[in-house]
């Protein structure tokens, strides 16, 4: 995008903010900017015309039916590519050099190293704020690298969400990226945790479930967690 001064500055946040808090409508966009309507609308015209985001017609909560639901936008995968590490093919060539020389072992080693600034991270984060819960804290152990990460309660306990991941491209061929992430994610935490979605392989959101022991859920929490379900399954099966 060849935008001027403010306005690709200004561009550029409607973008980001969709990439950080995932599918939004223009008011939400306008809201969490503190942008004008007209202003929102403006940039998000551009947005479409370049190819960075796309409409998904989606109803907002109490819509009952009448009129048309409110249009959200969201990241393509050329848009979510402007965020991206500028050097993911130099990378994708010295990962396939180190697997041609040092076998998968090797891979899975670097894989290893490379995300164990999650484990320093948290146990510095947790000291900092202690009213943080674990899975608060590593959303923020990933966020400050990058990754875009939130809490979202289920019925099973939580969903760790990342929105952005600076390394997809790479972990397309290298799935030893998310594994040894993975891994890293349930030994902070000390306790079993599933991938059920990836961005390096398709999915929209990078989405790890987080269980907490049976009986522990509240009502209240099953009821807000159910209703997020079903919206994670949805964007799923688009």
């Amino acid at each position: 995008m060849e935008i001027a001064g403010s306005e690709q500055s200004t561009r550029s946040r409607v973008a980001r903010s969709i990439l950080i808090e995932g599918p939004s409508t223009a008011a939400d966009l306008a809201d969490r900017l503190d942008l004008t309507p007209a202003a929102v609308r403006r940039h998000l015209d551009q947005l479409l015309h370049d190819g960075v985001i796309e409409v998904r017609n989606r109803p907002t909560p109490g819509h009952r039916g009448r009129g048309r639901p409110a249009k959200t936008f969201v990241l393509t995968d050329s848009g979510r590519n402007q965020f991206e590490q500028q050097y993911d093919d130099l990378a994708v060539e010295a990962l396939r050099f180190l697997a041609e020389t040092g076998g998968d072992a090797a891979v899975k080693a670097f894989a290893e190293r490379r995300v164990s600034f999650i484990g320093d991270r948290f146990h510095e984060i947790s000291t900092a704020d202690p009213s943080a819960t674990p899975v608060e804290v590593l959303a923020r152990v990933l966020s400050d690298e990058g990754y875009a990460a939130g809490v979202r309660s289920v019925p099973v306990g939580e969903q760790l969400c990342q929105q952005h991941c600076p390394v997809s491209h790479v972990a397309h061929e290298f799935p030893q990226l998310c594994e040894a992430e993975t891994e890293a994610i349930a030994k902070v935490l000390g306790s079993h945790v599933q991938r059920l979605a990836t961005i390096a392989h398709g999915d929209g959101v990078c989405t790890t479930c987080i269980p907490v022991p049976a009986g522990s859920t509240t009502a209240a929490g099953a009821a807000a967690g159910s209703q997020t379900m079903t919206v994670d399954k949805k964007e799923r099966q688009r």
